[in-house]
C-alpha cells in the first residue's frame, strides 16, 4: 500500500526503536494490570519521554558542574521550546525518544571518562544501541564521542581512563548496532561511521608509541624519533589501505563537502522546509536567553577544565553549529544550552550568597577547631603546648569573623544583592512566558488543521485535509491509488486507508522524481505516466484561498528533483529570471501548461470569496489570475474541499467527451 507499484520493505527502511518502545511500555502497563490502549500510549509518550530527559539532563550537569547547575538544568530543559517543539503531546516521531537517548548516552560516557569504568561503558554502548535503533541522529553521537577522544589526545590528557573507556563503548556499539537491520554492514561501510574507527585506530597507535618510549627511554633521542615515526607511518599506511580496499575514500570526500558547505544537498533532503539552515530568529525563538547566558557557561568550562567538561565544550560547539546548518538539528541544540546556560546561572547564585555562605562555613569551622582545641587541653589535664592552641585558635577566629564582617560590609550590601536576585527573577519570568506562548502558539497546533487570522482579527479553521481523507475512504474502492507529493503519504495513507505512490519515508529519490515530472509534464503527457505507474486519483494541494503551503509553493522543487533525474525536465523552462517558478502573468510556458498548475487553478476563475476583490485572485500570492485555464481532457474533476485546499480528480482511460478534443497528440495549452 506503499509506493505502489515498488512497495517498501518496511523493516529496511524504518528505525523501530519508536515502535518498539510504545508497544513494550503497553505490554508492561498490561501486565501491571493498567488498562491502556496503544493509541493513548504513542500520544502521551512524547511529554513522558521529555521528563526523562530533563532529568538525565540535571544528571549530566550533576556530573559536570554540580548539584545546582543540574537542578537548574532540569527546569530549563523542560522549559526550552527548542525541545518542547519535538516532546507535546500527540508528537509521535522518532526525536520523541530519541533525544532521551542521545542524553543518556552523553551522561554515560561523561561517567565512563571520569571513572575509566567497563561497567558504565558497557552501559554507554547500550544507550547507544537505543539510540541507533530510534533515530537517524545517532551519527551525531557517534562522531562526538569520537571528536572528545581526539581533542584529548590533542591536549595531551590521554589516560588509561579514556583508553578503557572508548574501546569498551567502541566495539560493542559496533557490533550491537549491526543488529539494527536499518544500519546493518554500514557501521563498518559508511563514511558516517570512519571516525570512530579511525580514533580506535589512533588509540591503539597513541597507546603503543606510548609504550615504545618507556621501553626505549635510555636509548638515543633520534632514534625514538625515528622509530615513533615509523610505526605512525605504517599505521597511516594500513589505515589507507584499509578505507581504500573499503570503497569509502570518495564517499568520504563528498561528506566533507556537504560538512563544510550546509547548502550541498540531494534536492530530495534540500526540499524539506526542517532542512534548511537556520537563521537567527529561529534561534531566538527555540533558545530566548539561553543565547546569552549559555555563552558564559562555554566560557566557565573552558576556564576551570577537565576530560568531562571538554566533552561538554565539544558537545555545544559541534552542536550550534549543526542547528545552524539545519533547523531540524535545532532540537540536538537545545539540550547542551541548556546545561551551559544552567552552569552559568548557578556561579551567579554562588557569587550572590557567596560572602554570607564563607562567613558561615569559616565561623563553622572556628567552632570545630575550638571544641578540638578544648578537648584536647580537657585530655592532656591542662598542657602549656594545647594551652597555647587554644588561645591561639581563639584569636584566628576573632579576627576571622571580623574581617568576613569587614569584607561583608564592604562589599555587595543587601540592597545590591536584592537588586541582582530581582533582575534575575525578572530575566526567569520573561524565560518563561515565552516558552509558555511558543508551546501553546507554535507546538500545540496539529498540522492536519489549518489557522488562519483573517484581516479583521477573526480566526478560521480550515478543516480542509480531514474532509478530503474521509471523502476517499468513503467514495472510492479499497484498492485505489493516489498519487500526490510525498509530503501527504503518510496522511492518506493513515487517515484514508488509501495505497500511494509515495510517502514521507523518501527511501527512493528516482520515485519521487517521477512523481515530479508528472506533476511538471502536460497533461497529455502526464496522463500516459498515470497511466504507467497505475495511478486512479491525483489529489493536490492548492492555496487560492489562503493557505500558503500549497503544491504552488513546492513547485520550484519539484522542478529541481524531477530535473536531477530525467533530463528533459529543464529549470530554465520553468524559472523566470529573477523570480523563480511564478504563477502569474509572467510565468513561463512550461509551467502553465504543467499538470500542476492545470488542476491547481481549474474552476478557479468562477470563485469570488472575497467581494472587494475581483475574481480568480489569489490570496496566498497577492495577483490576480486573469486568464482561466482550459478544460481539462485526460482527468475529471472528482472532489473539492470547502476552502479549495484539497483537490482531488480521477484519472480517466479515454478523453473526456466534449467541445475539446482530447488525443496524445493534442494538449490543452494556453
Amino acid at each position: 500500500m506503499a509506493w505502489y507499484p515498488l512497495g517498501r520493505h518496511v523493516g529496511e527502511t524504518v528505525y523501530p526503536g519508536l515502535m518498539l518502545t510504545a508497544t513494550s511500555l503497553q505490554s508492561v502497563l498490561s501486565w501491571l494490570g493498567v488498562p491502556i490502549s496503544l493509541s493513548n500510549i504513542c500520544i502521551f509518550l512524547p511529554p513522558a519521554f521529555a521528563a526523562l530527559t530533563a532529568l538525565v539532563s540535571g544528571l549530566l550537569t550533576h556530573e559536570l558542574w554540580g548539584p545546582t547547575a543540574g537542578l537548574t538544568a532540569t527546569c530549563l530543559v523542560a522549559l526550552a521550546p527548542g525541545h518542547i517543539s519535538r516532546s507535546t503531546a500527540g508528537s509521535y516521531d522518532n526525536e520523541a525518544v530519541a533525544l532521551c537517548g542521545l542524553q543518556l548516552t552523553s551522561y554515560l560516557w561523561v561517567r565512563s571518562v571520569k571513572t575509566g569504568s567497563m561497567y558504565w561503558a558497557t552501559l554507554c554502548s547500550f544507550s547507544y544501541v537505543y539510540l541507533v535503533s530510534a533515530w537517524g541522529g545517532y551519527v551525531f553521537i557517534i562522531n562526538l564521542i569520537p571528536l572528545h577522544v581526539f581533542v584529548l589526545l590533542v591536549c595531551q590528557r590521554f589516560s588509561s581512563r579514556v583508553y578503557i573507556a572508548y574501546n569498551t563503548f567502541y566495539i560493542l556499539s559496533l557490533i550491537l548496532s549491526m543488529q539494527v537491520p536499518f544500519v546493518g554492514f554500514k557501521a563498518v561501510c559508511s563514511s558516517e561511521h570512519m571516525a570512530s574507527a579511525g580514533i580506535f585506530v589512533l588509540l591503539q597507535v597513541a597507546t603503543c608509541l606510548h609504550h615504545v618510549r618507556r621501553q626505549l627511554l635510555g636509548w638515543e633521542p633520534r632514534f625514538v624519533s625515528l622509530a615513533v615515526l615509523g610505526v605512525l607511518g605504517m599505521a597511516m599506511f594500513v589505515l589507507m589501505l584499509i578505507f581504500v580496499q573499503a570503497g569509502v575514500i570518495a564517499p568520504w570526500s563528498e561528506r566533507l563537502r556537504a560538512l563544510w558547505a550546509p547548502s550541498w544537498r540531494s534536492a530530495v533532503v534540500a526540499s524539506v522546509s526542517e532542512h534548511q539552515p537556520s537563521n537567527i530568529v529561529t534561534f531566538f525563538l527555540d533558545l530566548h536567553i539561553m543565547l546569552a547566558i549559555a555563552p558564559v557557561g562555554l566560557w566557565f568550562c573552558c576556564n576551570q577544565v577537565d576530560d568531562a567538561r571538554f566533552f561538554m565544550v565539544t558537545y555545544g560547539v559541534t552542536a550550534a553549529w549543526l542547528a545552524h546548518a539545519m533547523v531540524r538539528l535545532m532540537v540536538t541544540l537545545a539540550p547542551p544550552m541548556c546545561i551551559l546556560a544552567a552552569i552559568s546561572l548557578s556561579r551567579f547564585l554562588d557569587e550572590v550568597f557567596s560572602d554570607e555562605q564563607h562567613l558561615t562555613e569559616d565561623i563553622a569551622d572556628s567552632s570545630v577547631g575550638e571544641e578540638c582545641a578544648t578537648n584536647g587541653t580537657n585530655g592532656t589535664n591542662g598542657s602549656s603546648t594545647l594551652n597555647v592552641l587554644q588561645q591561639d585558635w581563639k584569636s584566628i577566629r576573632e579576627e576571622l569573623h571580623c574581617r568576613r564582617q569587614d569584607d561583608v560590609l564592604e562589599s555587595s550590601g543587601p540592597t545590591a544583592r536584592i537588586i541582582m536576585l530581582t533582575a534575575f527573577i525578572m530575566i526567569i519570568a520573561i524565560f518563561v512566558s515565552h516558552c509558555t506562548y511558543m508551546a501553546n502558539k507554535a507546538y500545540s497546533s496539529p498540522g492536519v488543521i489549518v489557522e488562519r487570522i483573517q484581516q479583521d482579527g477573526t480566526r478560521v479553521v480550515m478543516d480542509d485535509f480531514r474532509e478530503a481523507f474521509q471523502w476517499l475512504r468513503h467514495n472510492t474502492a479499497e484498492d485505489a491509488r493516489v498519487m500526490a507529493w510525498w509530503d501527504y503519504g503518510y496522511q492518506i495513507a493513515g487517515m484514508s486507508g488509501r495505497t500511494t505512490v509515495v510517502d514521507n519515508n523518501t527511501w527512493n529519490n528516482t520515485h519521487i522524481a517521477l512523481v515530479a515530472k508528472t506533476l511538471m509534464s502536460t497533461e497529455a503527457v502526464a496522463h500516459g505516466l498515470l497511466q504507467s505507474i497505475g495511478v486512479d486519483l491525483v489529489l493536490v494541494v492548492f492555496g487560492g484561498l489562503g493557505y500558503r503551503g500549497d503544491d504552488i509553493a513546492k513547485a520550484p522543487w519539484m522542478v529541481r528533483i524531477a530535473a536531477s533525474v530525467f533530463p528533459d525536465i529543464k529549470e530554465k523552462n520553468y524559472f523566470t529570471p529573477g523570480q523563480g517558478v511564478v504563477p502569474d502573468e509572467e510565468a513561463l510556458p512550461a509551467f502553465k501548461n504543467s499538470l500542476l498548475y492545470q488542476l491547481s487553478y481549474h474552476r478557479f476563475a468562477e470563485l469570488q470569496p472575497d467581494r472587494s476583490r475581483p475574481p480568480s485572485f489569489d490570496q496566498a500570492r497577492q495577483f490576480e489570475m486573469g486568464k482561466s485555464v482550459g478544460r481539462l481532457c485526460w482527468l475529471e474533476e472528482a472532489f473539492t474541499s470547502e476552502n479549495w485546499i484539497v483537490r482531488i480528480y480521477r484519472v480517466n482511460s479515454a478523453g473526456n467527451r466534449g467541445e475539446v478534443r482530447c488525443d496524445r497528440g493534442t494538449s490543452n495549452v494556453l
